[in-house]
């Protein structure tokens, strides 16, 4: 047997008792077209992303998210589910999963059928009102945003991480922002921009998931944010494995327990049909052909 496949078997012993907490990152959605900010190398791509700072104090700051944002949300919102969304989706119904934490803003968990979901960093489709606080859905907007511009036309551009594109300046000056339909004050997305904490609750609610785990598997992320180390480092403190299953360096790599090279769909859907097959008694996985196999 070679290293690989005994990784995986390694793997499969860890997910099979169950209890499992997936702390998930860009990486589980790169293959459903969302560009990362690191690859495999886990140095920074060359991108530009907006600052909590800059964009709460800074008019110019603000139009120049939107008017990125009216681009590059399309490019979200098509996006679709992929094999490691749908496998992670398939471990939790099957039970062994306690649930989901996830630094990604893209939706494709939830859209896969996974249920207990932390969303770490917030989610692009909401909106927040900075005056009022009033929340609006980001399908409304981009519609609003782009009658508020009926002039403004983007052919081409150079789509970013988290909805965001390149555009030349003379673009994003000549377009006009949104305002809260309530107060008339500043939007903003309802996510976690760079700079800015996470909200209180949400730490405590993914901090609750692990403390009802007992191993930790993080799927493409390597855990350089601080905001989702933090629960590969506590678990490895108490004692709980940490499997890492990302193409390339990971912050916590001196903390595992092990580590896959490999694919995240093909990996995780792999992962399925062998617990699938090797299955105990109350883990129900749905086949291919949508029947149930025991």
């Amino acid at each position: 047997m070679n290293a690989a496949a005994d990784l995986f078997d390694v793997l499969v012993s860890l997910v099979k008792p169950g209890s499992v907490l997936l702390l998930s990152g860009a990486g589980i959605s790169t293959e459903s077209g969302i560009p990362d900010y690191r690859g495999p190398t886990g140095r920074r791509r060359a991108s530009d992303p907006i600052q909590y700072r800059e964009f709460v104090s800074s008019a110019a700051a603000r139009r120049r998210y939107w008017a990125r944002s009216a681009v590059g949300w399309p490019h979200v919102r098509r996006a679709e589910p992929n094999a490691g969304h749908r496998a992670v989706a398939e471990l939790e119904r099957a039970g062994l999963l306690s649930g989901v934490i996830t630094q990604n803003v893209d939706g494709l968990h939830q859209a896969a059928g996974s249920r207990t979901v932390v969303e770490l960093h917030g989610t692009l489709y909401r909106v927040v009102c900075l005056g009022c606080g009033a929340l609006s859905d980001r399908d409304t907007l981009q519609q609003t945003m782009l009658l508020d511009n009926p002039d403004w036309n983007v052919e081409a551009a150079r789509i970013t991480p988290d909805g965001d594109a390149v555009l030349p300046q003379p673009l994003v000056d000549s377009f006009r922002p949104p305002r809260c339909e309530r107060c008339g004050g500043a939007l903003k997305p309802q996510v976690v921009l760079f700079g800015e904490n996470v909200p209180c609750e949400v730490v405590q609610r993914a901090w609750d998931l692990l403390e009802r785990s007992r191993t930790v598997l993080v799927v493409g992320s390597s855990l350089s944010v601080y905001s989702g180390y933090r629960f590969a480092d506590r678990a490895a403190r108490e004692g709980k494995p940490v499997a890492l299953l990302n193409q390339g360096y990971t912050r916590a790599d001196r903390l595992a327990a092990l580590k896959i090279e490999a694919p995240i769909g093909r990996t995780l859907a792999r992962l399925v049909d062998r617990l699938s097959d090797c299955c105990r008694d109350g883990i129900r996985f749905a086949d291919r052909r949508g029947s149930q196999v025991q």
